[in-house]
């Protein structure tokens, strides 16, 4: 089940939601669903030596695009 974000065109409030099948999806706040897909960005963190999250440079796979990096997929 694909996440998706979007941004509501009545309220605008924005939100991700879960969308399956043919379900719409409507905002949480006003229940409008009048939204604007919103291109989401696969942003990995990992924990340093003190459990602090950290962000993470991610570069994608030259072969198909993963965002995990190149060697993340057997077409590299």
């Amino acid at each position: 089940m694909p996440i998706f974000e979007y941004v509501c065109r009545e309220c605008n409030h924005g939100f991700e939601t879960l969308v399956q099948g043919t379900r719409v999806a409507e905002c949480p706040s006003c229940s409008s669903t009048n939204l604007e897909k919103q291109l989401s960005v696969f942003a990995p963190s990992v924990k340093n030596g003190n459990g602090a999250s950290k962000d993470m440079p991610v570069t994608a796979c030259g072969a198909c695009g993963d965002p995990r990096g190149p060697g993340a997929c057997a077409m590299d």
